[in-house]
């Protein structure tokens, strides 16, 4: 791991940031050092989906390995800390309320400077701040505008799960099947010649009995599994369109008039 100095400050602006757990908490914002000790001592981590939140986090016992800066503290007591301006220092109060926060021990050495800063915003933001500034002296007689620019993007990220489940359920159905059976009916014929035969070879007289055996058809009920569709599951893009907002900064350039100007534009509408 390497030691946190003025040398690598360049190098920890826009570094990612993990907590004691080794989760992503965010990036770096600024870096703050000790008025007293010049030497770093709280970074702003940008959280959020764009980065648009800006929490204090102590450097004390944490590890920068030239791209990763590892503190010592987990990611929601990071995301929960007082909120205090990012405006270039720390108030005294606003520092000690962090202190408090955290736990943190120790004297604070640049706090009790006269001008009642505890700590001052790096030098990096401000050599970054004069690299963008076109009326030094190595340089023209303009100066350059800029502003920042707001640029949207997408991510996926997980947004359910759907699966498929199948159970059996019962329902009962009805059908009409057609049955038949057999009835006795009595049929009567008289004696003929042509039956005259048959009818005298039975006993002359006495008691007799004849039995028909009658069927019916009844219904059956057989089940049979059988295959009827298939379903899957599968997944369809659609697009909507959701309205995103940020803060961004620009540069505005004013005109201060010098007293000779306006002494002469003070002429000029006295004459008119």
């Amino acid at each position: 791991m390497t030691m946190l100095n003025t040398n690598n400050i360049n190098s920890l602006i826009g570094a990612d940031v993990i907590d004691s757990q080794d989760r992503k908490v965010g990036t770096v914002g600024q870096v703050y050092l000790d008025s007293g000790t010049d030497q770093p001592s709280w970074v702003t981590v940008k959280t959020g989906l764009f980065g648009t939140k800006e929490s204090f986090a102590p450097l004390e016992r944490s590890e920068w390995n030239g791209q990763v800066l590892r503190i010592a503290f987990e990611k929601d007591v990071v995301k929960d800390a007082p909120r205090v301006d990012t405006d270039g220092s720390l108030e005294r109060a606003d520092e000690d309320a962090l202190y408090e926060y955290y736990r943190l021990g120790g004297t604070r050495t640049g706090a009790s400077t006269s001008t009642g800063a505890g700590t001052r915003q790096t030098a990096a933001r401000e050599d970054r701040a004069a690299d963008r500034d076109t009326s030094r002296h190595d340089t023209d007689d303009a100066m350059t505008r800029s502003e920042e620019q707001l640029h949207v993007g997408t991510e996926q990220v997980p947004a359910g799960r759907a699966r498929l489940r199948k159970h059996v359920v019962t329902e009962n159905q009805s059908v009409t099947v057609p049955v038949s059976h057999e009835e006795v009916t009595l049929e009567r014929e008289p004696i003929t010649e042509s039956n005259a035969d048959r009818a005298r070879s039975g006993p002359e007289l006495g008691d007799a009995e004849h039995e028909v055996e009658l069927t019916a058809e009844r219904p059956v009920v057989n089940k049979e599994t059988v295959p009827v569709e298939r379903v899957r599951l599968d997944t369809e893009t659609v697009t909507d369109e959701q309205r995103v907002s940020a803060d961004v900064r620009k540069e505005q350039i004013d005109y201060d008039e010098s007293d000779v100007d306006r002494e002469r534009r003070r002429s000029r509408d006295d004459t008119v």
